[in-house]
């Protein structure tokens, strides 16, 4: 078999969120100096590419997604110079650097959509998605059709000015561009493209890469929740009819004019779909995130509408994720957490009890998995989701406190208000974005070392147990184990990277088995055999062979006995 090996499939990425990584100068919020100073600390671990999340100037309405320059730097995080000191401190130190594109929205504050908004014959009226009202048989104005916002409620926002409503697929102030108009598209390669590249980005992750091309009736959607208005625009707004098209141009007029990486947010996408955007010689991604992991449980249409998963489901989705490189010319991703999600400790393992052992357990299966590898900030120490017992003011996100607000507004008179509340709060424990968002614990000293002033989110309860700095100390520590395995992953990274994934025991309730392997079968192969339960259960291999450990994470093992979250790789012969 000859393999295409090329930097970024063999890359692991470290995602880095700007806002809760580390403050340099005191004043509560992350920024890129004090990135900087953690550089050594990132290439140490094995990273070869660092993800950074928008660190564009932004009114930070979505955390930075609502971008208002994309030529600038926000003053929080830093200046262009800062940028500039980052990225050539990577380059210097052997990595590389990619940054958050966002291409369907900009903030309404973007000079673009001020002139935009201003008049009814303005240039750039039509570089944004702008409808005139509906009205009811009493003369109540509506919204032109009933999309509903990711972040709750109605898409479409009235602006008084000129009378009509514009998209906003997220927030009110995140305008959607209109990608029908060629003139707009020039200005974001040029301004959001052309302008980093020039200064030695080395790629780009792509926010909402599914949803640029809206179909052009804007027709009502489908009715999904009978028990609310608005309802998912999917069928019109994800994947809509050319957006490949879109896609293709960037590559021509942009991508290939540079070595770089391109990884676009997709979300949801049946598999024939999906690999329309990332196979190589369509020529429009080199890979793409789906949300079937990090989602599993969840209604794909509201991450809060929660129903829980079994280990079956779970692998399922694992295989999916691995598959698109199985006789295609696609590429896959691997990653169990990210800024949207919660602590994959908290989603997939146990954070009590068996904390440190499952987080153990997770590193295993991520680092055997198949395609480019995505860490994020703090997973490889271990942070959890956010204690249960805080109250809902805690939380930050728009998308968490606006759907809770609906909820309240909706449900907050009924008799068993408290008993529904208590529900819904148990699901935003347990999947809202607001748990990656909390800073990164560094050490044990106030607010964990994140920052000398008051941080402008809280920091998680249990930083005096997990952080950076006791980890660094201690050679059984998760962070040690993920340099071991990112290291192991790069000496096997023939089966580990490229192999197949093949799942033996995909009815078992209590582990996860499956193989690695090459298609050459004299090729030895990877058998990785996981315990995801807090039970004891027998250990006996599925295959015949010659089994040689590579890696676990316990010291002692029993050769019949998986204790508790155990995990083992073997290379069989």
């Amino acid at each position: 078999m000859t393999i295409d090996y090329t930097w970024w499939k063999d890359a692991t990425v470290y995602q880095i969120w700007p806002a809760s990584y580390k403050d340099s100068n005191g004043d509560g919020i992350g920024d890129i100096p004090g990135i900087i100073s953690e550089l050594d600390y990132i290439r140490d671990l094995g990273i070869d590419v660092i993800w950074l999340s928008p660190m564009y100037k932004s009114p930070m309405e979505d955390m930075g997604y609502d971008i208002s320059d994309y030529e600038d730097v926000n003053p929080d995080f830093g200046t262009l110079q800062d940028m500039q000191n980052l990225i050539d401190g990577c380059h210097e130190r052997g990595m590389k650097i990619i940054c958050d594109l966002v291409l369907n929205h900009t903030s309404a504050e973007h000079a673009w959509f001020k002139e935009s908004r201003s008049s009814l014959d303005n240039p750039k009226r039509d570089w944004y998605i702008w409808k005139k009202p509906k009205y009811d048989a009493d003369g109540n104005r509506h919204p032109p059709n009933n999309w509903l916002s990711y972040f709750s409620g109605s898409a479409w926002t009235y602006d008084d000015t000129t009378g009509e409503y514009y998209l906003r697929l997220f927030a009110n102030g995140q305008p959607d561009l209109n990608w029908e108009n060629k003139e707009c598209r020039n200005a974001i390669y040029n301004s959001a493209l052309k302008f980093w590249l020039d200064r030695g980005v080395d790629g780009f992750r792509i926010d909402t890469a599914g949803l640029y091309s809206k179909h052009q009736s804007f027709a009502d959607a489908p009715i999904v929740f009978k028990d609310q208005i608005y309802q998912p625009s999917d069928k019109y707004t994800h994947t809509g009819p050319r957006i490949h098209e879109f896609h293709r141009e960037v590559h021509d007029e942009v991508w290939s004019k540079y070595d770089i990486m391109t990884v676009g947010e997709v979300g949801h996408c049946k598999r024939d779909q999906a690999l329309k955007y990332v196979s190589a010689a369509r020529k429009e991604l080199n890979m793409m995130f789906i949300f079937d992991v990090v989602e599993v449980g969840s209604d794909p249409g509201d991450r809060f509408r929660y129903d829980g998963f079994s280990l079956k489901d779970f692998k399922k989705v694992i295989q999916n994720q691995s598959d698109f490189t199985k006789g295609t010319d696609g590429w896959a991703t691997s990653f169990i957490e990210n800024h949207d999600n919660a602590r994959c400790i908290s989603r997939f393992g146990e954070d009590k009890k068996y904390s440190q052992k499952s987080g153990k357990l997770l590193a295993v299966l991520q680092t055997t998995l198949t395609g480019t590898l995505f860490i994020y900030q703090g997973q490889e120490i271990g942070m959890t989701n956010l204690p249960r017992s805080w109250p809902i003011e805690e939380y930050k996100d728009i998308n968490t406190i606006n759907y809770y607000n609906a909820f309240k507004e909706k449900y907050g008179n009924d008799p068993d208000f408290k008993e529904k509340e208590e529900k819904l709060l148990d699901v935003i424990n347990l999947v809202a974005r607001d748990h990656a968002r909390s800073p990164v614990q560094w050490n044990s000293s106030a607010n964990a070392g994140f920052t000398t002033g008051k941080p402008w989110t809280r920091v998680n309860d249990n930083y005096t147990d997990i952080n950076v700095e006791s980890q660094k100390k201690s050679a059984d520590s998760l962070l040690r184990f993920y340099q071991k395995m990112l290291q192991l992953r790069k000496q096997y990274k023939d089966l580990f990277i490229y192999g197949n994934l093949e799942i033996l025991d995909y009815d078992n309730d209590k582990t996860f088995t499956y193989l690695k392997e090459l298609p050459d079968a004299k090729s030895p192969k990877a058998y990785v055999v996981l315990n995801m339960s807090n039970d004891q259960v027998k250990f006996a291999p599925l295959i015949d062979g010659d089994f040689n450990l590579l890696a676990a994470n316990v010291d002692e093992l029993d050769e019949n006995v998986l204790t508790p979250w155990e995990a083992r790789v073997y290379i069989v012969d």
